[in-house]
């Protein structure tokens, strides 16, 4: 059985080897920054809120409840003073080196474009993008974190419009332009690195059956669905691995 040093090897091969690299990443990418997987429940928050997550971020809820749906979505959603970590900080790093050609992430933060990535495709959006539902008008993150102050506890355009995050609530389809985009970047790669998702989560899983290139790499704490079919699998931390690889300039 490989070590994590083989391993982590025979990654650097890999990606010494490719010229057109895409990562696709989870949640498992963010909670080394600090950001929780929301869908992990502990005993507080089992007292906290009556319904599962996944109830209340969907669009059913946010239409009928929307004063309950933020306030899960600025405790559980909203973190403030996250920094990019070191898998987010090489991405970047790769790309400016004209080894990455896009990320596709299934996160929210925006922690990649922080890092300097360029060219990233949110499947599920972003928490930083806020519009007005009724006149379109863009509110930042902070807009959203302060309605918590006012009297209904909503956040409410000068027009009178209920704003909405650009995130992808359940119910909701993905964006198409973004779905196209990341399916072109996939198709055309070399090498696809998938880290920090279980793969449960579609359509956004279902992406990975459009690689067609060279090197398969699974970089999750546990395993997933497509283990088996993968050149290199590492079960171990995102952050471990991707701090030992050299880019080369």
């Amino acid at each position: 059985m490989e070590s994590l040093q083989e391993k982590i090897s025979s990654l650097q091969k890999m990606i010494d080897e490719s010229s057109s690299i895409v990562f696709f990443g989870g949640a498992g990418v963010s909670t080394e920054s600090g950001i929780p997987d929301f869908r992990s429940q502990d005993g507080l928050y089992q007292q906290e809120w009556k319904y599962p997550p996944e109830t209340i971020i969907s669009r059913s809820f946010f239409d009928s409840n929307p004063k309950e749906f933020y306030r899960f979505y600025r405790k559980k959603l909203i973190i403030k003073d996250v920094k990019p970590n070191k898998t987010h900080i090489k991405l970047a790093e790769l790309e400016k080196a004209g080894k990455l050609s896009a990320v596709v992430t299934q996160n929210i933060d925006g922690l990649h474009q922080m890092a300097g990535s360029k060219t990233v495709y949110e499947l599920h959006g972003s928490t930083l993008r806020n519009f007005c539902m009724r006149c379109g008008k863009f509110y930042d993150i902070d807009f959203i974190a302060d309605s918590e102050n006012t009297a209904e506890k909503l956040p409410r355009c000068e027009c009178g419009g209920l704003v909405k995050p650009d995130v992808v609530l359940y119910e909701e389809g993905l964006d198409d332009s973004i779905i196209t985009n990341a399916i072109h970047a996939i198709t055309k790669a070399d090498m696809l690195i998938i880290g920090g998702t279980s793969l449960i989560v579609y359509p956004a899983a279902g992406l990975i059956r459009y690689f067609q290139g060279k090197y398969l790499v699974l970089i999750n704490k546990s395993e997933t669905q497509a283990d088996s079919t993968a050149n290199l699998v590492i079960h171990d931390s995102l952050g471990k691995v991707f701090e030992q690889i050299k880019v080369q300039v």
